[in-house]
């Protein structure tokens, strides 16, 4: 499984522009093939800093997703909202164990 977590953040006075892009993107990222879990969250103690949890079953799946147009679009978007702060990474895991 492939395993990306980061964050991102948005100006709090765009948030509700930003839920409405971001609604966009998760949607038509769950629809992909491979795409177990695609999590966007905004920090409840911090207003405009987005969590981003995402679960692939495979690294290839996730840079097809990277290549699709509504990444493309996504990436647009985000840049005009003025996202700032992005920090995400990709780690490779195990299937997992209910806790």
């Amino acid at each position: 499984m492939i395993v990306v977590v980061g964050q991102f953040r948005f100006a709090p006075e765009r948030m509700d522009e930003a839920r409405a892009v971001m609604r966009k993107v998760i949607a038509a990222t769950r629809s992909e093939d491979g795409c177990v879990q695609y999590n966007y969250g905004e920090d409840v103690l911090d207003p405009g800093l987005i969590r981003v949890s995402e679960l692939w079953h495979s690294r290839a799946q996730l840079d097809a997703h990277m290549q699709t147009p509504h990444m493309a679009t996504w990436q647009s978007e985000r840049a005009a909202l003025g996202l700032s702060e992005r920090s995400i990474a990709v780690y490779e895991a195990g299937d997992g164990t209910a806790l």
